[in-house]
């Protein structure tokens, strides 16, 4: 096992989370859209020397490829503004509240003026080959099981468009997602582990999940880490997708560094985290003079609305509350935060109050993966199924050991008979036992156990059952 204190090992992380708002720059909607669009354009990108004679390493490097991009776009959620031919409007209000809400959960210092900035971006993913972008808050911080770690900055900028495919000689855009607010959040390289990593991404998503106001699915949230030893510069790893991956991902880019200390061949990149937990080259690292004042945007303040921003309660809070009022278990607490069904369960629990909040907990998380692990079926469970089931639970017209198999039905897309998942009355229940024992005399009680739900599938109560067969045995 590597010694990261040993080489050195010092770690930070960048995180891209799209806001659920309209774009951040226009008023067009935030919606991605399939099919054939409505016009393509063709940009050619080439690099030119700056006033001081010189220049961008990255623009020439890019130029040096000889490709060509390809944008297309839709009239519904695509204006002048995506197509870099129009100034840009006002901020998204709404987007900066929710970044203003993540600035004080992460105790921030605000900025004193926002100021919209101009980030060069010469990969074709910006029309206007750079990224607006705009500092909100630094010097903020959260505290892990290994101590503080520093938020740098939080900044509220606006996304690339969709890359749809790349040809040889040109790569496909698609403008849709241009201009959808994101936050980018920056912690300082206060982490010496890759665990810790990990614990500061999932802290960070839970505080951001918190909000309620930014998107989650594939595509809405990304994640870059910074990577280096000692002996080698600072190596930034773009695209992280999943979580359980950044201890490997670092893991196996300290080995990588360390072979490329030898070889003298250790250099600050840009590189891609592949999903086996590699990475590969992406570009050179960009120069530090890449940001320029937004033109078409006033500075502005935020201190009035600041304040008026409320902090919400933070997830990990709130399932020490789910515990305590539902007398749910830690783990089932935690799993439902970890699944994002809190809202649902509470719904529910709320709805159904004859029925144990800890079944209903079960039926929102455990039923989905039986159906998948027992039945292969895959189809997404809706709230009215979930709901349709608990209902009848709730109104005794079927047994909690009936839930699976209506589920089953449901998610098969067949009409459900109630009737047949009738309970069976319990004086013709204990009867039955009775003369099972008696006629199966000296069989053992799994197998009367299996005989009874073998025949009633899903009529009764397992554990009654049971309690009658010790009772007669």
């Amino acid at each position: 096992m590597t010694d990261y204190q040993k080489v050195g090992l010092k770690c930070g992380i960048e995180i891209h989370r799209q806001i659920e708002s309209h774009k951040l720059f226009c008023r067009c909607n935030s919606e991605l859209i399939d099919g054939e669009p409505d016009f393509r354009i063709k940009r050619l990108l080439r690099a030119s020397t700056s006033e001081m004679g010189e220049q961008d390493t990255v623009a020439t490097f890019e130029m040096a490829k000889g490709k060509y991009a390809i944008y297309e776009g839709f009239h519904r959620n695509t204006c002048l503004v995506e197509l870099d031919e129009a100034p840009v409007d006002m901020i998204n209000q709404d987007a900066l509240q929710a970044v203003l809400q993540v600035c004080k959960l992460l105790h921030m210092r605000l900025a004193d003026e926002i100021h919209v900035m101009r980030k060069q971006i010469l990969d074709y993913s910006n029309t206007s080959s750079f990224q607006r972008t705009a500092l909100v808050g630094v010097d903020g911080y959260i505290q892990t099981t290994n101590g503080k770690v520093g938020i740098q900055s939080v900044c509220i900028e606006e996304d690339a468009a969709r890359k749809m495919k790349s040809e040889k000689d040109h790569v496909v855009y698609r403008l849709d997602r241009l201009g959808i607010p994101l936050m980018e959040i920056a912690t300082a390289p206060d982490m010496h582990t890759p665990d810790q990593v990990k614990e500061v991404a999932s802290y960070l998503g839970m505080v951001l999940k918190s909000t309620g106001k930014f998107r989650s699915g594939l595509g809405t949230i990304r994640q870059d880490l910074n990577v280096s030893i000692h002996g080698h510069p600072r190596v930034e790893i773009k695209g992280v997708q999943d979580l359980r991956l950044i201890p490997l991902i670092i893991e196996n880019e300290i080995q990588r560094q360390l072979e490329a200390i030898k070889q003298g061949k250790a250099r600050s990149e840009v590189r891609k985290a592949n999903e086996d937990g590699s990475t590969t080259f992406l570009r050179p690292m960009a120069g530090a003079a890449r940001m320029y004042v937004e033109t078409d945007h006033p500075s502005f303040s935020v201190k009035d609305l600041y304040q008026k921003v409320k902090v919400p309660e933070l997830l990990t809070e709130k399932t020490i509350s789910l515990e305590k009022k539902y007398r749910l278990s830690t783990q089932m607490a935690h799993a439902l935060l970890a699944e994002d069904k809190i809202d649902a369960f509470e719904v529910f629990a709320n709805k159904f109050t004859k029925i144990e909040p800890e079944f209903i907990a079960r039926v929102l998380m455990d039923i989905p993966k039986e159906l998948k692990s027992r039945f292969k079926i895959t189809t997404q469970l809706q709230d009215k199924d979930l709901g349709f089931v608990l209902e009848h639970v709730q109104a005794g017209k079927i047994p909690k050991s009936a839930v699976l198999e209506v589920l089953k039905e449901r998610a098969e897309g067949k009409t459900v008979n109630i009737d047949q998942y009738t309970p069976v009355n319990p004086q013709k229940l204990e009867q039955e036992i009775k003369e099972l024992i008696e006629k199966e005399k000296g069989a053992p009680m799994n197998a009367l156990m299996g005989m009874i739900m073998g025949k009633y599938k899903g009529r009764v109560d397992g554990k009654r059952v049971m309690e009658l067969l010790k009772k007669y045995l």
